[in-house]
């Protein structure tokens, strides 16, 4: 019998007779049981860490968010809001010693949890994203049906393993369950000194980043060995490569710095994901690699203060008024390279309507690089027109608004990857992100959430109302610090 076959069940739904104080309360006490890993000398007892021998079987509790697809009520007055009460705690009791033959129980600290992670939930069963909810299964077939796994970056220790090559007590950083411990098959053929791999066949090759488990100690050139550093790499380290290398897309490999009069517009110009893009192109700016370029935000106008704080953009116009804003007007020679993180219609066509204008300049690109207006009940159909694949961005001069082009990472990095050497790939960008690991703690306050019930409310909290430009969300399911 396997480990899942040997999970028991008992989760708990918000509301449902129980308020979140007294779930949270029952849920905590439930938590308390020493956790023990079992050291054998035997070949065929999982590699544990040196711990003392008191149990075997460990709670386990794991966030399971709701599908759209089972969750949508369409006769809801507000049809298009996902009740934020339908988050599940799934409590779980584990073996530790009855782990698979090359698999690892890995002990997840803690997470990062973002605007994208939203995302992940409302495109979830999106064929091009090749569902996230695919990832990590739910703890039991009958919750899948209803519930997924939101992947999440974070950090963790392995607590056991029964592959020949990973140790227990590697820290390993990787893309897990919002969780206290995961098992996970360890591929056979990705396995390295730098990182290993889980093994899931059924999903395209070039996911293999998002299968990747980093181990830290051969990961200098981004590992940060401190509980911050840790923080805000788990925080930044997906959306700043994912800026780094639509960076590279857009500017260092198709010429787009040649020429006067180039503007790059960002709308959701406070995101996270934005701001790491337009710190990445002044950099460029800055050493003269784009030395006739401007910068201009769009933002609301509760973020207006903080995004003029950053000092990145040249300019910040709020989505209610763009249209009067000074490079918007009278400049028909200026070009526009148009990177969307919002994904809101409304905003893009208003923007149309704006530079279909005699005189207003030309949108020679239109990127969407992301979609932080989604909430996790937005319907994946609406995302559907810019799921197209980035072989290389494209321009069509005689259009007064070009084809928007989504960007994905793992399929530009494969290009790259046959035009550079893995080594220069790396040295690119841990030079940029050492850089960006001394700036950016300036503009992020970090807040940190412990236990399954505080997560459960947080979640619920940051699904309704955002997490906010200013704030790091980091999340743990256990009930305070790792030691």
């Amino acid at each position: 019998m396997t480990v899942c076959d040997r999970l028991k069940i008992a989760y708990y739904k918000g509301g449902g007779g129980m308020s979140p104080r007294l779930l949270q309360k029952y849920i905590m006490s439930t938590s308390r049981r020493p956790l023990a890993l079992h050291n054998s000398a035997s070949s065929n007892k999982p590699r544990t860490s040196p711990m003392a021998e008191i149990n075997t079987v460990v709670d386990n509790f794991t966030l399971c968010s709701p599908r759209p697809s089972a969750h949508l009520d369409t006769q809801a007055p507000n049809a298009a809001e996902v009740d934020p009460l339908s988050l599940t705690v799934a409590h779980t009791t584990l073996d530790i010693t009855d782990i698979p033959e090359n698999h690892v129980l890995i002990k997840v600290d803690k997470f990062g949890f973002s605007t994208n992670n939203i995302t992940y939930q409302a495109l979830g069963e999106h064929p091009h994203f090749r569902s996230y909810f695919d990832f990590h299964a739910a703890p039991t077939p009958d919750l899948a049906k209803t519930h997924g796994i939101i992947p999440v970056w974070g950090f963790g220790t392995i607590a056991s393993s029964t592959h020949s090559s990973v140790q227990a007590g590697e820290r390993v950083y990787g893309y897990f369950a919002p969780t206290r411990y995961l098992v996970l098959p360890v591929s056979a053929l990705d396995e390295n000194g730098c990182a290993f791999s889980v093994h899931r066949p059924h999903f395209p090759r070039d996911r293999q980043p998002y299968h990747q488990v980093i181990r830290c100690a051969a990961d200098p050139g981004m590992y940060a060995p401190t509980p911050e550093g840790e923080d805000f790499t788990m925080i930044y380290r997906p959306l700043f490569l994912t800026a780094f290398w639509c960076e590279d897309w857009i500017t260092g490999s198709y010429g787009c710095n040649k020429g006067k009069n180039l503007t790059v517009l960002v709308a959701s110009a406070s995101a996270k994901t934005a701001v790491c893009f337009i710190y990445l192109i002044q950099r460029r700016i800055k050493t003269g690699e784009l030395p006739h370029v401007s910068v201009v935000g769009l933002t609301s106008k509760k973020n207006l203060a903080f995004t003029n704080s950053l000092g990145l953009y040249n300019d910040v116009y709020t989505y209610d008024s763009f249209e009067l804003g000074g490079k918007m007007q009278n400049e028909k020679d200026r070009r526009w390279i148009y990177v969307d993180v919002a994904g809101n219609d409304s905003i893009n066509t208003r923007l149309r309507t704006h530079f279909s204008s005699p005189g207003v300049g030309q949108v020679i690109k239109h990127i969407a690089l992301g979609v932080t207006n989604l909430v996790p009940s937005t319907s994946a159909q609406s995302w559907s027109h810019i799921a197209s694949a980035p072989d290389a961005p494209e321009v069509d001069g005689r259009s007064p608004w070009p084809a928007a082009e989504l960007f994905f990472l793992p399929e530009w990095l494969q290009v790259r990857q046959r035009q550079m050497s893995m080594s220069g790939v790396m040295e690119r960008q841990n030079v940029s992100w050492e850089e960006w690991m001394a700036d950016c703690s300036r503009w992020v306050q970090l807040e940190r959430v412990y236990g399954p019930g505080n997560v459960r409310d947080d979640y619920a909290r940051i699904a309704k109302e955002g997490p906010g430009p200013t704030v790091g969300l980091v999340w743990s399911m256990w009930d305070g610090p790792s030691p």
